[in-house]
């Protein structure tokens, strides 16, 4: 039998529904009041017994509440009867009430701690956290199928960004920053010509990004070998302009002396100013853009050496950080920076293993660049090399109409994710059921991704000109709808996963770095992969596996699942899930194992991936951190490092509290020795595998111990 429900939706009858439904209104009336077991039982045969191929959901309740009042169980008849009316209530009601008046008055701590890049007391951020909130309850209450609503709100799935979904805006994209800047752009009706030196091509680039950020709710990329271009034209303005004032009088060596000289000027100003307007430009929606930069030397770029000194200079400033209101060199969130590690400089005696080492020192201090193997990428994705979207989110291979790879310019319609540990619980460990929930399951991602899609359809390129009509994804006429690009493989559509870990050991008993457990892991990382290949071919979407990056969700959905099914030793025990693929943090496992292992899992998540280590003491340990990067080049496709951060409450220093040689912990910019007016992360020795240790002298070592 079908049941059809109030969307119109047709689903397969399910008695178990019928008898939780009694059962909850049972539990709420006296004892006597109540019907038994066998009693329910009847009255879930007698609606079977109608045999009937299809039925309306409300006649199914009618007969319920009939038969109740045959049995002469009245007070039971009208709690079901009030059940029933308060779920239409609920699934009617308006919530943003509480929650924008809480966002008012600084008390949503959860909107609070959502984004550490927006700040919910700025009034700018209110705005448009307020517009958020009113989208969220559109999209609950009207615009999505209440299956898709209640399964977000039962952490079956979640339907990310719900807060943008009441406009036709994407996620995050690659900004074809080569077209911006070659042919020139308009932003706010007035044309912009393309640059005639580094310094102007730097500001342009620094304004599209803003531009960008304000019409699109996730982060976007610039690759920054792009702008080399544009720093011979400075060289060859800057020789011209010498040449003419001082030919006569300098030698050819002195002219190319001051030349350089100028060059290097206009490169550090130019990289200033990319870094400052990106940490002061507020987008509309009151954060700094969500901004990542690529870095990759490419051989045979007529421009490399150019690009090489560009990369250079942004590693350098931002190992130097960025002050704070009080004069304290910080880390900025933003840009994040990627840099690819090629065959020019994997630290195997390339050309370019001096700006490696540089990047191997500002990531221990500064936590970035992160990094991505060129090797294992040509691999992954037919032999191409290029930048995530915003961070994580990654391109499907797609060759435009004269049969050439294209990636910038493309983007990401939106994200559903799976709550994988869920169907472990329910399953409790019988994996015929798991494999009969999974398919359920992703059959209802699929088709809350398909809502995303559905949204945009229609979508005119007058709703962002700098995305549809000026280049950043494309150079459409006013009025000209962006369907092309949605119905196409030339965007993505994805699908998110959260908790292979406590999946595998919900079915298997043992974490999935165990031989059983990485057999189980790989066969779900597969099958769903498969899912989203059988998507694409049957409706010609990008649909994508997508290691999902929100660490936020990973607690929400174990939050949900405790509160629901009650605390699971290694599952809803530790308050969070594990992100995607990743081996859980209480493992005890070193670098390169670590890499090694999630390195098998990252082809398959082909849509968005990247794996990270935590290193302590990361200052310390440059020369192990260089031997990670070498191993990352050869192993892993994507990688970041990771450590904890000291703080200083007097001078708001980040980095790492020193320790003198009266084994004192002492901040290295102001002097503070008092240690309750600092955080001091745990110290160890910095083990990162066999034969990595950092030994440094004996009172460190001593001091380390003595503080553990």
């Amino acid at each position: 039998m079908k049941v059809i429900k109030r969307d119109g939706k047709s689903v397969d009858y399910d008695r178990e529904k019928v008898r939780i439904a009694i059962g909850k209104a049972n539990i709420c009336v006296p004892e006597d009041d109540r019907v038994t077991d066998r009693q329910i039982e009847n009255i879930v045969k007698y609606i079977e017994g109608l045999n009937k191929k299809r039925m309306v959901v409300e006649d199914i309740q009618d007969i319920i509440e009939e038969k109740l009042m045959t049995l002469n169980k009245f007070a039971l008849a009208k709690e079901y009867i009030t059940y029933r009316y308060t779920r239409a209530l609920v699934r009617k009601a308006n919530t943003t009430d509480e929650s924008i008046l809480s966002l008012i008055k600084n008390a949503n701590n959860e909107l609070a701690e959502e984004n550490s890049n927006k700040s919910s007391t700025l009034a700018s951020t209110q705005r448009d956290y307020i517009a958020g909130e009113v989208s969220k309850d559109l999209t609950r209450r009207i615009l999505l199928p209440e299956k898709i609503s209640k399964a977000h709100e039962e952490g079956i799935l979640h339907f990310h960004d719900a807060d943008y979904f009441v406009q036709p805006i994407f996620n995050c994209c690659l900004i074809n920053i080569k077209d911006m800047l070659d042919n020139g752009t308009v932003m706010n009706g007035k044309m912009i010509e393309s640059p005639k030196s580094f310094q102007v091509a730097c500001t342009v680039t620094t304004q599209i990004i803003a531009a960008v950020a304000s019409n699109q709710y996730g982060g976007q990329s610039v690759d920054l070998s792009h702008l080399g271009k544009y720093i011979k034209k400075s060289k060859d303005k800057f020789k011209k302009h010498i040449k003419a004032k001082y030919g006569k009088s300098l030698s050819k060596e002195e002219i190319e002396s001051l030349v350089n000289d100028r060059v290097k000027d206009e490169v550090k100003a130019g990289v200033q100013t990319i870094q400052y307007q990106i940490n002061t430009l507020m987008t509309t929606n009151g954060q700094s853009p969500f901004v990542t930069l690529f870095m990759h030397l490419k051989d045979g770029d007529p421009y490399i050496e150019e690009n090489a000194m560009l990369f250079e200079e942004v590693i350098r400033q931002r190992d130097e950080g960025i002050k704070n209101e009080k004069g304290v060199y910080i880390t900025p969130a933003f840009p994040k920076l990627v840099y690819v590690l090629d065959e020019n400089n994997c630290l195997k005696g390339g050309k370019y293993d001096y700006l490696t080492k540089l990047a191997v020192k500002c990531s221990s201090k500064r936590m970035y660049p992160d990094y991505i193997s060129a090797k294992k990428m040509r691999e992954n994705y037919e032999g191409n090399v290029f930048s995530p979207m915003g961070c994580r989110s990654f391109l499907s291979p797609f060759k435009d109409e004269e049969g050439n790879y294209k990636f910038e310019g493309r983007f990401n319609q939106g994200v559903v994710s799976i709550n994988l540990p869920q169907i472990g619980i329910v399953a409790e460990g019988d994996e015929e059921t798991f494999w009969k929930i999974f398919d359920e399951r992703l059959e209802l991602c699929r088709e809350a991704l398909i809502c995303r899609h559905e949204a945009l359809l229609g979508t005119l390129s007058d709703t962002s000109p700098i995305h549809w009509q000026y280049g950043a994804i494309a150079r459409l006429k006013k009025g000209e709808k962006i369907d092309k690009y949605l119905n196409s493989c030339y965007s993505t559509i994805s699908l998110g996963y959260i908790g292979i870990y406590e999946l595998t050991k919900l079915m298997k008993g043992v974490s999935h770095t165990e031989p059983e457990g990485e057999e189980f892991a790989l066969k779900v990382m597969n099958y769903m992969r498969k899912k989203c290949n059988d998507w694409r071919k049957e409706t010609g979407l990008g649909f994508a596996l997508y290691g999902t990056p929100a660490e936020s969700l990973c607690y929400r959905l174990a939050r949900i699942d405790k509160e629901k099914y009650g605390t699971i030793k290694d599952v809803t025990d530790k308050g969070y899930y594990t992100n995607s693929y990743h081996v859980d943090v209480r493992q005890k496992i070193d670098a390169f194992t670590k890499f090694q292992f999630e390195s098998k899992f990252q082809p398959i998540s082909s849509g968005g991936c990247i794996s990270y280590v935590e290193i302590p003491n990361m200052k310390h340990n440059l020369k192990a951190m260089e031997d990670v990067v070498k191993f990352i080049y050869d192993n892993i496709q994507y990688a970041e490092f990771n450590t904890k951060s000291d703080t200083c409450h007097v001078c708001g220093f980040e980095g790492e509290i020193e320790i003198n040689d009266n084994l004192e912990w002492i901040c290295p910019q102001c002097g503070n020795k008092d240690k309750t007016k600092m955080n001091v992360t745990r110290r160890t020795c910095g083990y990162l595998g066999e034969n990595f240790w950092n030994v440094g002298k004996t009172k460190e070592i001593k001091s380390r111990v003595t503080h553990l």
